[in-house]
């Protein structure tokens, strides 16, 4: 097999390639006609950040089983075409996620004893001992924002020197918080007014972009700010006022909007903001590690089998997957409408199957339900990381079966729970491959999983189906389908409303502003 690497990477992972009985080329900068050119006779390609691998590159590369990125980050390859081209993408995120982790806390300790700053004034010949009073580690409180892999890691090295840890993420389990020490708190605007220094560690999504500006970095008060994750998480000209001109003591940065950094970025214009060229991943040992893992992951699918980190193939035998592959899409539609109409940190995801489906291998459903369930994070994930990352976010997955499917062939139902409140969803298949959602909590309906959907607890009163389409109608926000359910007759009713576009914060206003309205959730699907 040919693997050609179109970026530099460790000669560790070219000579694992070489060992395995693999042609291995380097056309390392080659872009254009130029790049098409050479990938077209090639099984594997690997890359950096550096090569853009395009909808073009895949028509190109008729032969081509696999795209790894050494690294984490898969921003430059369309993995939308590799999956229409039935090419794997897999990455290496763990890697680098020591590295990472190490130079958020080495960046901690530079800016909290403006390490930089005294160097350059010694380099040009001022002691300037009484000008650079630093602040200790010791005894503060630090707030992470993101406890994935490198959070975690950042936690437990600051945590071992003394800090108090609070933390995040509505992805992870109070379990797994309790594991650091960390204090898991619901809000963002909780963890920055509680914490002295904040390290980011978080993909930029658009949920995530300029998430930290004016307004958190004021709830920040006078402490600190790293962020070695993504660039564009941060509003950079606010950062930028908010340290020359107060609250904030300073803050250090690896990664940026732009890279390279404009040299007219207001950044370089104070002095107390450290800043490093995209370092974090910049060691030996990340280097090798994720070339090294690149390159099994490479083998791997050159032998036929399971690719760790694929980010868009499961692995399974085509027969079973002909069985289930109906139930893949309709497990992640049932995920995704559980954790958004979910309120709390969830601890605990259950995938029920009744009646033919129980008789399958459902492995991969249940990994189709997590997929959905963690897809509103913005997270890459899919039917072979999702069970990962739920692990790693201390998230209990069980999975269980019956033969009695109540009035339906097939049931699945996703129930996402905390431990004490929970919400389920529950689906089925009908002719055609079409899916409908059934049940949701204790109300029976029928709705079409679609787009934009809106979803109301309401009380069961007249009249109130009219005013929910009155303020909709009001706000030209036209209704393409509304599925209606209660418990009991002047009880509790649920109404799902399939809709052309989301609905604006004014119309939520104004339905919640009626007391027959008890609560109301914005669902988006993959679809719209």
């Amino acid at each position: 097999m040919k693997v050609l690497v179109t970026d530099p990477i460790d000669d560790a992972g070219l000579e694992r390639l070489r060992e395995a009985g693999h042609e291995v080329e380097t056309a390392y900068d080659v872009e254009g006609d130029a790049l098409l050119e050479a990938v077209a006779d090639a099984n594997a390609l690997i890359v950096r950040s550096g090569t853009e691998v395009t909808e073009e590159v895949f028509a190109a590369a008729p032969d081509l089983i696999i795209v790894g990125r050494a690294g984490i980050g898969v921003d430059n390859i369309d993995i939308d075409a590799a999956t229409d081209h039935g090419v794997i993408v897999a990455n290496a995120p763990d890697g680098n996620v020591r590295a990472a982790a190490e130079h958020s806390v080495a960046m901690a300790f530079a800016t909290a004893r403006s390490i930089p700053q005294a160097h350059d004034r010694l380099k040009n010949g001022e002691w300037a001992k009484s000008e650079f009073l630093g602040t200790e580690l010791n005894n503060k409180t630090l707030g992470v924002v993101g406890f994935g892999r490198v959070g975690q890691e950042v936690a437990k090295r600051l945590g071992g020197l003394g800090m108090d840890i609070v933390t995040f993420d509505p992805y992870i389990s109070q379990e797994r918080a309790d594991q650091f020490g960390a204090e898991l708190v619901d809000e963002l605007e909780t963890c920055l007014e509680a914490a002295d220094f904040v390290t980011i560690h978080t993909p930029l999504t658009p949920e995530t972009e300029n998430m930290i500006g004016e307004g958190e970095l004021e709830r920040i008060g006078e402490g600190y700010v790293v962020n070695c994750a993504r660039g564009g998480i941060i509003d950079e000209p606010e950062l930028a006022e908010a340290v020359a001109d107060g609250p904030l003591k300073g803050a250090a940065l690896d990664v940026f909007g732009e890279e390279p950094l404009s040299a007219d970025s207001p950044l370089l214009d104070v002095e107390d903001i450290i800043v490093t060229p995209h370092l974090g991943a910049s060691t030996e040992a990340a280097q090798e590690n994720v070339a090294t893992s690149t390159a099994d992951q490479v083998v791997a699918a050159f032998n036929e089998e399971p690719v760790a980190n694929a980010l868009n193939a499961p692995s399974i035998d085509e027969t079973t997957f002909k069985q289930v592959r109906p139930y893949l899409d309709l497990a992640d539609t049932a995920g995704r409408i559980a954790v958004q109409l979910f309120d709390g940190h969830m601890s605990e995801v259950r995938v029920t199957y009744a009646g033919d489906i129980a008789d399958q291998d459902v492995e991969y459903v249940t990994a189709s339900a997590l997929k959905g369930v963690f897809a509103p994070s913005e997270l890459q994930v899919n039917a072979v990381n999702a069970p990962q990352i739920a692990e790693e976010r201390g998230i209990n997955v069980t999975e269980s079966k019956t033969s009695s499917a109540e009035d339906y062939q097939s049931l699945l139902t996703v129930t996402v729970s905390d431990g004490e409140n929970s919400v389920s969803v529950c689906g089925t298949q009908f002719a055609g491959e079409e899916s409908r959602i059934v049940r949701i909590d204790d109300h029976r309906i029928e709705a079409v999983p679609h787009g934009h959907m809106l979803v109301v607890r309401n009380r069961d009163e007249p009249g109130t189906i009219g005013f929910i389409g009155s303020v909709l109608g009001g706000a030209d926000i036209n209704i393409a389908g509304m599925f209606n359910g209660r418990e009991t007759i002047g009880g509790e009713a649920l109404s799902v409303y399939n809709l052309d576009e989301k609905p604006t914060a004014e119309v939520f206003d104004r339905l919640e502003g009626d007391d027959r309205i008890i609560e109301t959730t914005y669902v988006a699907l993959g679809d719209e």
